[in-house]
């Protein structure tokens, strides 16, 4: 559907009555149909790129919406509901600027004469190696009195629902815990014909060598053990693969890098959000940035956590979910079937005109400048560097990507200067992704040239 600018028209209403003559009205009545037209036209081309061969075996919905006219420009397959794989990140990016404000709590404490008892709150930002520095560490190293770790009484399932469970081995994959530590990763860095290195050194003896080994490094499912093979010169120099978790492991990995003891000590209800000071660590945006550039898994995770220990003293994905939908979703287009913070599971379903009531709820957050900063933008930053490449920046957008499935939502400057808000979601696709990514791109550089 095709909506022209009530903003225009008033502009133009304003500049005929001024004119005064027939003249001036004629061509201002000439300029309108010239517009009508040329929108007309991008939108049969897009609906041609659209029917194209391209998309003919998979599922595709694509809603495109005028952020100042609050209008539908384009809508196709608006009201199905899609896998929206990473695209869930941005219901938990609005989430935590509703919940978690600017800075994030990095741990609670309480002391008494020679103790300091502290727990986590999900914060995944201690010694991650993604992240900048945490004022958590300065606290716990400069403390003079015992450390002490509370054993949270409720530990979060390591994993969402309907996680692969082979992906244990996987960067993107990461458990999720109370207390997460070096973002709950070994990094391994390999040189030449070597043993590889690792941080934390703490794990360096539970490396064994197998060179028949595929990948080149893996870890036991069970255990912390890692099993590695040499590299030839071709293959990637630097890995990261999840460790396992507990606070056992939490304790002794604070030990080694404080270089002083920390003890595990159980979890009493006085250790509460209420009956504790806290820490915060670092600024909020620096993990927004770092989940929606890189679509860290990890990190928009933990956000969730955050969230449900903030309202409730317990580390929940669960409670965050039902307590932002009903708080602040009560009024999207369709229901939402949310059940982790990352869009790993594929139970994760929603609609392309519901991703759109979600972008305009961000808008109303924070300034534009800001959203487009903290969102990857075409051509230039984080998953669409190598995408949507123009002289002028026109897209600013979350990616979503499973085997089989690409989505893209966000905003769209146009060449006049218009912000649209767009989802364009493809499913249950066997060609490859590029080709799908490449005619994303003709459909939505069309918007720009054309609005």
């Amino acid at each position: 559907m095709n909506v022209f600018p009530h903003k225009i028209l008033l502009i133009l209403k304003t500049i005929a009555l001024k004119a005064h003559t027939f003249a001036g009205i004629f061509l201002l009545i000439s300029f309108f149909i010239s517009s009508c037209a040329s929108q007309k036209q991008s939108l049969k081309k897009i609906d041609k790129e659209l029917g194209s061969e391209t998309f003919q075996q998979s599922f595709m919905g694509l809603v495109v919406y005028d952020l100042d006219t609050k209008k539908y420009i384009y809508q196709y397959n608006e009201e199905k509901y899609f896998t929206p794989a990473s695209n869930v990140k941005l219901l938990t990016f609005y989430a935590a600027l509703k919940e978690l404000k600017d800075s994030i709590p990095g741990i609670r404490y309480f002391t008494t004469k020679d103790s300091l008892i502290f727990w986590g709150t999900g914060d995944p930002s201690f010694l991650y190696s993604e992240i900048g520095n945490s004022k958590v560490f300065d606290f716990l190293k400069n403390n003079s009195r015992e450390l002490y770790l509370a054993d949270n009484i409720t530990t979060p399932e390591i994993f969402g629902p309907g996680w692969a469970w082979d992906d244990y081995n996987d960067s993107y994959a990461t458990e999720r815990s109370t207390y997460p530590i070096y973002g709950n990763l070994v990094e391994f860095t390999y040189s030449e014909d070597s043993i590889p290195s690792i941080i934390p050194t703490y794990f360096q003896p539970n490396l064994k060598m197998d060179n028949s080994l595929i990948p080149s490094i893996k870890r036991e499912l069970e255990s912390n053990t890692f099993k590695f093979r040499l590299q030839d010169n071709s293959e990637t120099k630097k890995l990261a693969i999840p460790f396992k978790t507990s606070s056992a492991l939490t304790a002794l990995l604070l030990s080694d890098t404080l270089k002083r003891p920390v003890k595990v000590i159980p979890y009493s209800k006085k250790y509460s959000v209420k009956n504790s000071d806290v820490i915060y660590s670092v600024a909020a945006d620096s993990l927004y940035k770092r989940m929606l550039h890189e679509s860290d898994n990890f990190i928009a995770e933990q956000l969730l956590l955050l969230i449900s220990e903030k309202i409730s003293d317990t580390l929940n994905s669960n409670i965050a979910i039902d307590h932002i939908q009903k708080t602040y979703f009560k009024d999207l287009p369709d229901k939402i079937n949310w059940v982790d913070g990352s869009g790993l599971s594929r139970y994760n379903l929603i609609t392309p005109r519901t991703l759109i009531t979600i972008l305009e709820k961000i808008s109303k957050e924070i300034p534009q400048e800001k959203v487009f900063a903290l969102l990857p933008s075409g051509g230039k930053t984080g998953n669409l560097k190598n995408w949507y490449i123009n002289e002028e920046t026109y897209v600013f957008a979350k990616t979503g990507s499973l085997r089989n499935n690409h989505n893209l939502s966000g905003f769209l400057k146009t060449r006049s200067g218009k912000v649209l808000i767009f989802s364009f979601m493809n499913n249950n696709y066997v060609i490859p992704s590029s080709e799908i990514k490449k005619s994303m791109e003709k459909i939505l550089l069309e918007f720009y040239n054309s609005y």
